[in-house]
């Protein structure tokens, strides 16, 4: 049985984030967890911009992404409710 209390610490992704959020982001495809499509970014269909901007599967409407500006952050959420990231800026 494989032991699943070990684990490394999150500093650990930011070498492979850092690879992912330096590259341009409309050269990204996403695929829908509901219907199964898929399509570069694009193809979303967003709504916004207050709170923020909220992308959704041009298929099944289901949430891919949300982005929320607030001074000196940016809040990103990818694929659901559950859950953000909040980057620092500039």
């Amino acid at each position: 049985m494989a032991d699943t209390t070990a684990h490394l610490d999150g500093n650990c992704l930011a070498g492979p984030l850092s690879e992912i959020l330096s590259v341009e982001p409309t050269a990204a495809w996403w695929r829908c967890p509901q219907c199964a499509r898929s399509g570069p970014l694009a193809d979303l269909h967003v709504y916004g911009p207050e709170p923020g901007l909220t992308a959704r599967c041009p298929g099944c409407a289901h949430v891919a992404l949300r982005l929320v500006r607030e001074e000196g952050h940016i809040w990103l959420s990818m694929g659901g409710s559950a859950g953000a990231f909040r980057f620092p800026v500039a």
